[in-house]
């Protein structure tokens, strides 16, 4: 039996490649001649930027110290390809596991990631990837563009806080000391197809993890459409209703505005494994992430893989930490979460390794 493992991180608890290993470490104990082909994945979130690395020899890590998301110092790395392509990813600079348990809705911001851009650009790189899933704020980006060149004021001509609270006080943006994009453009891997404002914008559907009330939300949905209003007036066609304009607190939207193009980030990553190789041939295809909730269908890891081996005809079982209540597991051939298996949350989360062996081992005896 041939089993493609291809798993995101499981976030704040496992890296990809480590959630990957531990659920065939399982199976192996079960069913010791089964072939099992690991892929680990991302979709341009947390864990990006180790997909690139294990895949692209030669890849360098160029370490860089950036503003963190609550303001403070952090230590990250960015990736230098051997072509010239810099690698940056937001969850690194910029991520919401970077606050811990505590939330800055308000406050929070994008600043680091654009530091880590500007490193990027500063070592003359050709072209970028830009990885920007896992975010901790809902600034639409803006601590990102001002770290890239950008100024933003009030109406009194002072410059604005970070965040949402200073995207709040807004009332003109100066775009002309921008940084240029590198001369082979700049790609953005996007994790969801959201748009910036309205129902199924980034204030709506991710400001609430991000620690945002439903009443905060209101009020950041009105901020963001003022703000996209603010950077239409110098950049012409860029539409806040685009695609992955939402993602990363509207860091995409931001992006777009450079001039940068938004892609399907588990399908770049896809592409760089060879994952189509590996499923083409396989007899199940097992994939799954931290939470597996109704957000996971919107261009995240396993809806993905589901999608892609669907094209072969290669069943597909998905594996989380938790399978939230709004999750459609319909067509999935099995569905298990460690929190089932632990108990609890805190004890899956605590372990995961023992428990993704657990779960390799359960659908190995169900002959999956």
């Amino acid at each position: 039996m041939s089993v493609v493992v291809a798993l995101d991180s499981f976030k704040g608890s496992l890296p990809a490649a480590a959630a990957s290993a531990a659920f065939a470490d399982g199976w192996r104990e079960v069913d010791p001649a089964a072939k099992l082909i690991l892929r680990p994945m991302a979709d341009g979130g947390e864990g990006t930027l180790d997909a690139f690395a294990a895949a692209v020899p030669g890849a360098e890590r160029r370490p860089v110290r950036v503003r963190g998301p609550r303001g403070t110092l952090v230590d990250a790395e960015w990736l230098l390809l051997p072509d010239g392509t810099g690698v940056v990813e937001l969850a690194s600079t910029s991520g919401i596991e970077l606050l811990g348990e505590d939330r800055l809705p308000w406050d929070a911001d994008t600043t680091g990631f654009g530091q880590a851009i500007a490193a990027a650009l500063d070592a003359g790189v050709s072209r970028l990837v830009l990885g920007i899933g896992s975010s901790a704020s809902t600034d639409g980006g803006s601590g990102m563009l001002r770290a890239l060149g950008a100024r933003m004021v009030d109406a009194d001509g002072c410059d604005v806080p970070a965040g949402a609270r200073g995207l709040a006080a807004v009332s003109a943006i100066d775009l002309t000391r921008l940084r240029a994009l590198p001369v082979g453009g700049v790609t953005v891997l996007s994790d969801v197809t959201n748009p910036l404002t309205g129902p199924s914008g980034a204030a709506a559907v991710f400001g609430p993890q991000k620690g945002l009330t439903s009443a905060d939300i209101v009020v950041v949905d009105g901020v963001l459409e003022r703000y996209a209003a603010c950077i239409a007036r110098h950049v012409d066609g860029v539409d806040p209703l685009l695609a992955g304009a939402g993602a990363a607190g509207g860091s995409g939207f931001a992006l777009a505005a450079w001039g940068a193009k938004l892609v399907r980030g588990a399908e770049r990553v896809a592409d760089l494994v060879d994952l189509a190789g590996a499923v083409a041939a396989a007899s199940l295809v097992v994939t799954g992430e931290g939470s597996f909730d109704g957000q996971s269908a919107a261009g995240k890891v396993p809806a993905f893989v589901h999608g892609l081996a669907a094209g072969w005809g290669v069943p597909v079982a998905v594996v989380a930490g938790r399978i939230g209540t709004d999750a459609d597991t319909s067509g999935f051939a099995h569905a298990v979460s460690l929190t089932e298996l632990a108990g609890s949350a805190e004890a899956s989360m605590a372990d995961p390794v023992r428990w993704l062996q657990d779960a390799g081992r359960s659908l190995a005896r169900h002959g999956a």
